[in-house]
């Protein structure tokens, strides 16, 4: 079997250096998808963006994504002809996006897709996200059709979060293409 393609799907304003998804991305096989804009995110640019990549890659493909990148999978799944390419998705601290203060700062997003997805997939909440409570987590995660896993109090599970590499993330993310 070919070793599949991690495509590394960043939430709003991207992801730093230290972030585990830039420290994934210099790995063999990990490609991140580059938006147009990190910080003023259009849904359809994305998915589009999204598309566009994927279509690229014959399969199989697994997706790596944090915050509203996890949006992002939700709706491309919803829209692509191209999901049959998709061996997982580890979708990390997807926030709330209809709350709020969420919604003011990333107008556009709301309500997420909510529909199963076509593709096995984990959904890795943190009990103290201040974007998205467990409970939205928990939803999103039932919703999607997702293996939930909390961590416990991480934060938004990025770089300030203390990971580092996050070798036990990877390999959850590799996991999932022998599930497809």
């Amino acid at each position: 079997m070919t070793s599949p393609t991690v495509l590394i799907l960043p939430g709003w304003q991207g992801s730093g250096p230290d972030h585990w998804q830039s420290r994934w991305e210099r790995r063999p096989g990990h490609q991140r998808v580059d938006q147009h804009d990190w910080m003023r995110p259009l849904r359809g640019d994305w998915t589009a963006r999204l598309e566009d990549v994927v279509s690229a890659h014959p399969g199989p493909v697994l997706l790596a994504a944090h915050s509203l990148g996890c949006i992002l999978t939700a709706w491309w799944a919803a829209h692509t002809r191209h999901a049959d390419r998709i061996a997982g998705a580890l979708l990390v601290a997807p926030p709330d996006i209809e709350r709020d203060d969420n919604r003011q700062q990333i107008p556009g997003w709301a309500p997420p897709a909510r529909q199963r997805l076509p593709f096995p997939a984990v959904l890795v909440a943190s009990s103290d996200d201040p974007f998205g409570s467990l409970d939205s987590a928990t939803r999103l995660a039932s919703d999607w059709g997702a293996d939930l896993l909390n961590l416990g109090p991480k934060g938004h599970i990025n770089a300030d979060s203390g990971l580092g590499d996050w070798d036990e993330g990877h390999d959850l993310l590799l996991s999932l293409a022998g599930r497809a």
